[in-house]
């Protein structure tokens, strides 16, 4: 897909959310099913099911996906499609590129250990690594477009509110 195709691909959308903003206003939803033989999550994946499970740092097997890996692999996946996306709009072109994301856990604060200890990640590192002819200003373009719209990214990085329920069933 080249850039004009790209364009004409969203014009309608872009439309279409300018004259009825509300309509841009989509969810997005996840579903799991709790194991009820292991520590286990399955998280509907399209027409599959992703299992995941308690990373080996806090007594998991390691066969079952580790949530956490699981973040990092949507931000690696959204930054990726953005990139692609931004590339494709900006003219950059890609010979190659490839994304990293990395994140550092102090399993103390998941296991209850150290009340100081955070639970979560205390620093994610996404990496671009790209191979391109392109000027180092559209470079630099292309990473600040490729951060401003990246879903994931603006989520983890700016923390939106959620809220937590429970009900019985």
């Amino acid at each position: 897909m080249d850039a004009a195709q790209l364009r004409a691909t969203q014009a309608p959308f872009k439309e279409k959310y300018r004259s009825d903003p509300k309509s841009a206003l989509i969810t997005l939803k996840a579903k799991g099913s709790i194991d009820n033989e292991a520590i286990a999550c399955k998280v509907e994946i399209g027409r599959a099911l992703a299992v995941a499970g308690l990373h080996p740092g806090s007594g998991g097997s390691g066969l079952e996906l580790c949530s956490g890996d699981m973040l990092l692999e949507a931000l690696v996946a959204c930054a990726g499609v953005t990139l692609k996306s931004v590339a494709t709009a900006i003219e950059v072109p890609l010979k190659s590129g490839k994304v990293s994301a990395e994140g550092d856990l102090d399993f103390r604060g998941t296991l209850g250990i150290d009340k100081e200890a955070p639970v979560g990640f205390a620093e994610i590192r996404l990496r671009f690594d790209v191979d391109t002819d392109a000027p180092q200003e559209k470079l630099d373009l292309l990473l600040k477009l490729t951060e401003r719209y990246c879903v994931v990214y603006q989520t983890v990085k700016n923390g939106p509110k959620v809220s937590v329920t429970m009900h019985r069933v």
